[in-house]
């Protein structure tokens, strides 16, 4: 029974993206009015909710791999129902929330809500790229280093996306929508976080087989770097904390790759 309770995790972690799902949906668009009348399109703040049931994914799934390594029960169903489980909560989530943000941005435009559909499905680019990453993972796992991932983790892409949201909502600048809601921003997201994914790029691990500062000393260094954005920036902090992540292992690959 104890050797379940990583899974018990993971499931838990589905359960947070089935959630994120569903109010990432509902409702599309928000029309309201400003104080001069003129009316305009808002995101709705069911999709903050999204973002917030994905962090929560996020933790959760962080902590399934831990307890796994500290039981000492690791197994093949695990390592399934986990990569199942983050196609869910960092591919399809995700990709939901940028459907919303695409369809807000193009309606927007004049006749906007009579655009075509097929200008919102590049945003399930993101849950393809996840699961062929996730799949690649799975058969490479045997032979491949636990200090470096080769491409972008699909839960790093999963949080930049759920951020957007967060920062819309909670940092009042007006350069804010004005970029969240440019469809071409938006286009190039979904573009970069996918080839970032399936890329055979040498990214940090954030594993610790031990806590000696000489082996660990990128993974301590993109930490407090992150306590302190978070405490400056706050929700702004996190694509730049996973911007920065992505350079930092790029950068000073020879550390750990």
């Amino acid at each position: 029974m104890v050797k379940q309770i990583p899974n018990l995790f993971t499931l838990l972690n589905l359960v947070f993206g089935c959630m994120a799902c569903v109010a990432a949906l509902q409702p599309g668009i928000i029309m309201a009015a400003d104080n001069n009348g003129q009316l305009y399109y808002d995101v709705p703040e069911q999709i903050w909710l999204a973002s917030l049931f994905i962090m929560a994914g996020a933790i959760v799934d962080y902590f399934d791999g831990l307890l796994a390594r500290l039981l000492k029960a690791s197994s093949a169903m695990g390592r399934e129902l986990d990569s199942l489980s983050d196609v869910v909560s960092f591919g399809v989530a995700p990709s939901l929330i940028l459907y919303q943000f695409l369809r807000l941005s193009w309606a927007q435009e004049e006749q906007g809500l009579d655009q075509s559909v097929l200008l919102l499905w590049p945003a399930f680019l993101l849950p393809v790229a996840a699961a062929w990453r996730l799949a690649r993972f799975n058969l490479n796992q045997a032979t491949s280093s636990s200090s470096y991932f080769k491409g972008l983790p699909v839960p790093a892409a999963g949080l930049f996306v759920a951020s957007l949201p967060l920062v819309y909502w909670e940092v009042n600048q007006a350069w804010v929508p004005a970029l969240l809601l440019n469809a071409v921003f938006l286009y190039s997201v979904i573009l970069v976080l996918a080839a970032l994914m399936i890329s055979q790029l040498p990214i940090l691990a954030f594993k610790f087989n031990s806590f000696a500062w000489k082996e660990n000393k990128l993974r301590y260094g993109i930490l407090l770097l992150s306590i302190v954005l978070l405490l400056f920036l706050q929700w702004l902090a996190i694509p730049l904390i996973i911007l920065i992540y992505v350079l930092l292992s790029l950068f000073f690959k020879k550390l750990f790759a």
